[in-house]
């Protein structure tokens, strides 16, 4: 995954909280503070714009409450999970992948649990750090200064030898488990999911933004989830705006397959190809099941 960057989604403007007004003949450092009136009206533009983001929140969740849950519902967030492991960790059985980590060459440190967390992109150390904010005697502790140095890089520095013993050992505590469960919803899940049904997607197109999420990162940047639904977005329109929804997925998974061959040339791009785009051609909107695709060369069934 990479590191999150600046959500631009209902984020308020940024007004200066200090206004200074320059008194003729003075120089800078004798600038005058701004009268209170001003930093009145400062704070009430302030509090309007979060009055219109919190009205415009509770019209999204007022919409979202009317449509069907979609990939939410127990069987397709299920389904949701085994899809994303056989990408991840080459196993539909996700369950069995809590305690798996290993340096798959790709940059980003060491890779580890059910939708591959990783050391050089901030998910893992954010995983850990909450963690332990509510267990702090596990056994993952004492790497968080470690983790906090090989952050943003591949390197290993400070967690070799041991890190991926303590992983696969702190794996076996079902708070862990819950801990990665969680951390994988409010991270990557639930935000994909959500803004799929604002922008008019069933099932599939919730899917395929959750894919991209875990992929590609809660990030604003061209490489980033954000910054690839703009792209996007500029070149068809979402069903929520009036345009065809297979149109638009479709468009999505060009700019996703592109991004993905620029961060690493030669990847395989299956999860794309004989994944998704397998399920848009056959126009199963719905992701309803039975599933078949490949991923790697390998063939997988959900009956």
């Amino acid at each position: 995954m990479k590191r999150p960057g600046v959500l631009l989604l209902g984020a308020l403007p940024v007004i200066a909280a200090g206004v200074y007004f320059a008194v003729p003949g003075d120089s800078a450092d004798t600038a005058a503070p701004a009268s209170p009136s001003s930093s009145a009206t400062a704070r009430s533009a302030r509090d309007d714009a979060k009055d219109r983001a919190e009205e415009e929140r509770a019209a999204d969740d007022a919409l979202i409450a009317d449509l069907p849950p979609g990939l939410a519902a127990p069987a397709k967030k299920e389904l949701a999970q085994q899809l994303v492991s056989s990408a991840e960790n080459s196993t539909t059985r996700w369950r069995t992948a809590y305690g798996s980590i290993q340096d798959v060459g790709d940059g980003d440190g060491y890779t580890a649990g059910i939708v591959g967390f990783c050391t050089g992109t901030h998910d893992l150390l954010t995983l850990v750090e909450r963690y332990t904010e509510a267990h702090p005697d596990n056994g993952l502790a004492r790497y968080l200064p470690a983790l906090r140095k090989v952050d943003g890089s591949d390197s290993h520095e400070g967690l070799d030898p041991g890190f991926t013993a303590a992983w696969k050992a702190e794996a076996e505590v079902p708070a862990f488990r819950a801990a990665q469960e969680e951390e994988r919803d409010r991270v990557y899940f639930d935000p994909a999911v959500r803004l799929a049904k604002l922008d008019g997607l069933g099932t599939l197109g919730q899917f395929v933004y959750y894919d991209a999420m875990v992929f590609h990162g809660p990030d604003t940047a061209p490489g980033g989830f954000y910054g690839l639904r703009e792209q996007a977005m500029a070149k068809a329109k979402t069903p929520g705006q009036g345009g065809s929804e297979k149109a638009y997925l479709d468009t999505f998974l060009d700019v996703r397959e592109q991004a993905m061959r620029d961060k690493r040339p030669g990847i395989d791009t299956s999860r794309v190809d004989t994944a998704q785009r397998r399920f848009l051609a056959a126009g199963n909107l719905e992701l309803a099941t039975p599933l078949v695709w490949e991923m790697y060369g390998d063939t997988y069934r959900v009956p």
